[in-house]
């Protein structure tokens, strides 16, 4: 494992139950859009949730799939024992490297929710789940792209900390070179913090800036912190997110015709 993917573990490890807990219920409206997108037409073969974090895409997946293997896949160990304990015998989950996956998995439907910004290489494996799919199967994908808002908490945090190169996004359809595009749009929610501090100490200990804080150090988060806070609103804050879903089928081996099964 390379340094920053292992970092990348331990600092979700680190994030894993304050991520439950806070970020979740927030990121609920995001999961059922894309559990909505993935269908049921689908082929035969198991549904695969790479960066499935604490699985939450299981609670909707299980009902709508009673018969069909789920499998969440993550990085994390602590993610990983979380979502088992959420799944108990209604799916399995491993631990890995979920941005390059076995294309023996042979996937009717790969979804995943808030998991793509975070890998390595994004591009690469955007291609890595497209590529486990049978013909006829689908990926549904929705990420924080680098620019969610022009103003709200996730404005503000780019700001503090800088943009990052974003280039990435770019390649992300022509990377999926023979997929039908089915959908590429931005979807927004309303999101409600209790108040700035709440919401950066959340990303900071439960959230995206736990693998930057544990590169960083303890001095160049709080300086973060402090220059966030100057210039956050007072009071609760509500803001309205803009994350990017993609949806695709892999169209059927020429000449075959692959029968969809709920």
């Amino acid at each position: 494992m390379t340094d920053r993917l292992s970092r990348l573990a331990q600092s979700w490890d680190q994030a894993a139950e304050g991520y439950e807990q806070y970020f979740v219920p927030r990121f609920a409206p995001w999961v059922r859009t894309a559990v909505d997108t993935l269908g049921s037409s689908l082929p035969d073969g198991p549904i695969l949730v790479p960066c499935c974090g604490t699985f939450p895409e299981l609670d909707l997946l299980a009902p709508r799939f009673p018969d069909r293997k789920l499998v969440g896949l993550d990085l994390s160990a602590e993610m990983v024992r979380l979502a088992r304990n959420r799944a108990g015998g209604l799916a399995e989950v491993v631990q890995g490297d979920a941005g390059r996956l076995d294309p023996g998995w042979g996937a009717a439907g790969v979804v995943s929710v808030f998991g793509l910004q975070q890998l390595p290489d994004p591009v690469a494996g955007i291609r890595s789940w497209y590529d486990v799919l049978r013909p006829g199967g689908r990926l549904c994908v929705v990420y924080w792209p680098e620019v969610a808002e022009e103003s709200g908490p996730f404005a503000l945090l780019d700001k503090v900390v800088g943009h990052a190169d974003s280039a990435w996004e770019d390649a992300l359809i022509p990377a999926l070179d023979g997929a039908v595009i089915e959908r590429d749009e931005l979807v927004s929610y309303p999101m409600v913090h209790p108040d700035a501090a709440a919401y950066f100490d959340a990303a900071n200990l439960h959230g995206p800036l736990r693998a930057r804080a544990l590169e960083r150090g303890d001095a160049y988060i709080a300086d973060l912190r402090a220059r966030y806070l100057a210039e956050a609103p007072v009071g609760e804050w509500t803001h309205h997110p803009r994350a990017r879903l993609i949806a695709v089928r892999k169209q059927p081996n020429r000449g075959e015709a692959t029968p969809p099964t709920s």
